[in-house]
């Protein structure tokens, strides 16, 4: 009896097993963004005249803390002349060139300020950080950075503000107090918003879709695609999220991952998702190579210039993104405004030039706005 009671036992576990087993994979296949801060989806779409939760509700929001970090004994340099370096994820791709761009724009404004760009040629956190060592071995006054890594390179952010240098990131952030402000180009749900928004737009409220992105520790990326996903979840149900793969910053590898989905998944496939200014314009030749255009939508993060002859072949109806060209001149006015002490934590804005004033939010970052939709109508009126 005991034997037929255990058989029993191990007959309906087994069972229970079949349904339980997919329901788990399906978990781990919607990524959460390799780590475990929380999401916090927008206001799913209205109709027109309708009012958003956000919008109804008229009490303001308590600024949060400040939670950066501090550069140790810095020199007094009101008003004089700083030498900064300017370290992003990579050199000698449109997106960084444009940040520099920017950088150097506003150091020529402001007329006592040099900046100089440096860093790997490829998205390697090792050779960041050795870049990074080798400036503050030379002596500068301060450090922006765009962070391969957000655990991994905070340490030499810390030693940077323990010897009195300042620091402040731009498009991929460190760990909060390893740095004193970071340059935030567009809240992380406002991006997920948009590139959701995107694809039901152009493709349906029940499209799946694969994701080509850097690497699930790049911090920016990671956070983009768990409020994707929690957007989605909450405002487009029906969505699949059939799976994320890595192709570093190497469109190469970048345009075989998206060969791969659409391979992989054939007819099931509604649309892919480029994470990085190399992924978007590598998935969209896919497509295009691929005879897809119109079949599956390509929405990404890339800057104009790489993008115009898909938008222009109607292969691409939608790229989001900022101005980098904006992000990398901002960070360079934070950091005057830091070194000047205009800029102290506490402080709701920051002077920004050209641009106004940014607002600050989540307690140590600057906002430089919400993301733009590029297509057909408006991408010929930028250049870079």
């Amino acid at each position: 009896m005991r034997n037929r009671k255990f058989v029993l036992i191990m007959v309906l576990a087994m069972v229970a097993a079949l349904f339980i087993t997919p329901a788990v994979a399906q978990e781990e296949d919607r990524w959460d963004g390799a780590d475990d801060l929380p999401v916090n989806p927008l206001d799913c779409p209205v109709a027109d005249g309708e009012m958003t939760e956000d919008e109804g509700d008229e009490e303001m929001m308590e600024m949060p803390e400040y939670n950066g970090g501090v550069a140790q004994n810095a020199p007094d340099k009101a008003g004089q002349d700083i030498v900064l370096v300017d370290i992003p994820k990579l050199i000698g791709i449109g997106y960084f060139d444009a940040t520099a761009l920017g950088a150097q724009q506003a150091a020529e404004e402001l007329g006592n300020v040099t900046v100089t760009t440096d860093g790997p040629t490829e998205a390697n956190i090792d050779d960041q950080i050795t870049f990074i060592e080798n400036y503050l071995a030379q002596g500068v006054d301060g450090i922006l950075f765009a962070a391969n890594d957000p655990v991994a390179i905070s340490p030499v952010l810390r030693r940077a503000l323990e010897s009195g240098v300042h620091v402040v990131g731009y498009d991929a952030n460190s760990e909060p107090d390893a740095r004193e402000w970071f340059v935030n180009q567009a809240e992380f749900n406002g991006i997920g918003k948009a590139m959701i928004d995107a694809l039901a737009e152009e493709k349906g409220e029940d499209a799946a879709f694969g994701i080509v992105t850097s690497t699930f520790t790049t911090p920016n990326q990671a956070r983009w695609i768990a409020e994707m996903w929690a957007y989605a979840s909450k405002c487009y149900p029906e969505m699949t999220w059939l799976e994320t793969l890595e192709a570093q910053e190497d469109s190469v590898l970048s345009f075989d991952q998206a060969t791969v989905l659409i391979n992989k998944y054939g007819e099931d496939l509604d649309g892919l998702f480029g994470m990085t200014s190399v992924a978007t314009p590598s998935s969209a030749d896919a497509v295009t190579q691929a005879g897809l255009c119109g079949e599956v939508a390509v929405i990404g993060l890339a800057t104009p210039n790489a993008m115009k002859p898909y938008v222009e072949s109607d292969c691409v109806k939608s790229v989001v993104l900022w101005n980098p060209i904006d992000l990398g001149y901002a960070a360079v006015y934070v950091m005057r405004a830091v070194v000047d002490g205009t800029f102290k934590p506490g402080d709701a804005t920051v002077s920004a030039g050209r641009l106004g004033d940014l607002a600050v939010v989540n307690g140590s970052e600057v906002l430089l706005g919400p993301p733009f939709i590029f297509n057909k109508e408006n991408i010929n009126d930028f250049d870079f």
